[in-house]
């Protein structure tokens, strides 16, 4: 006699919060990013990435229009940015308006990895001037291929530095400085 296979309702799995993440960089960001997943798996998150390559205006427009294609999928929607040679102003009145949360690094997001390492308070020039000091800890940090494993253990070192810089993470003007601690947590949440 053949038994029926065990069926499960859709209301008894709990539903995982939903967060989707536009990178505003190709490589560095979104390789962060999946590294931060794949160690949260089993958490009660799930993480959508998209590598966008965009201003910061233009990555919110985006990442508004791919939630409101898909009405009720995400619940929260993140843009990761750097501050570069970027304006935010138009970015951030944007991302108010659309719900879209802001994950800015000023200057860049080398800044967010640097501080998995050690602090930075003095004034920042770039990227040029982050990625050297970040290579006296990772020397073989390579912006086109990232190694979560030289991060993964150093995360609440990270967050813990960020907070100092930018305690309410909204500090977009001040260099250095970076709120990406928040989607972190957002992320790692369970």
């Amino acid at each position: 006699m053949r038994r029926n296979p065990p069926t499960r309702r859709r209301g008894d799995l709990p539903t995982k919060h939903t967060v989707l993440v536009y990178c505003g960089g190709l490589r560095t960001e979104p390789e962060y990013f999946d590294g931060l997943k794949l160690e949260n798996r089993s958490s009660a998150v799930s993480v959508r990435i998209v590598a966008e390559g965009a201003d910061p205006e233009r990555l919110v427009r985006r990442a508004a229009g791919h939630r409101n294609r898909q009405p009720g999928v995400f619940d929260e929607v993140w843009c990761v940015t750097d501050v570069d040679q970027f304006d935010l102003t138009r970015a951030v009145a944007l991302a108010r308006k659309e719900r879209v949360s802001l994950a800015v690094s000023n200057p860049c997001f080398e800044l967010w990895l640097l501080l998995h390492h050690a602090d930075c308070t003095a004034h920042c020039t770039g990227y040029d001037d982050v990625a050297t000091r970040l290579k006296k800890y990772v020397r073989d940090y390579d912006k086109c291929r990232l190694n979560f494993a030289a991060y993964r253990d150093k995360i609440d070192d990270a967050v813990e530095r960020a907070r100092k810089l930018d305690p309410d993470g909204t500090a977009f003007t001040a260099n250095p400085s970076t709120n990406v601690w928040q989607l972190v947590e957002r992320i790692r949440a369970s």
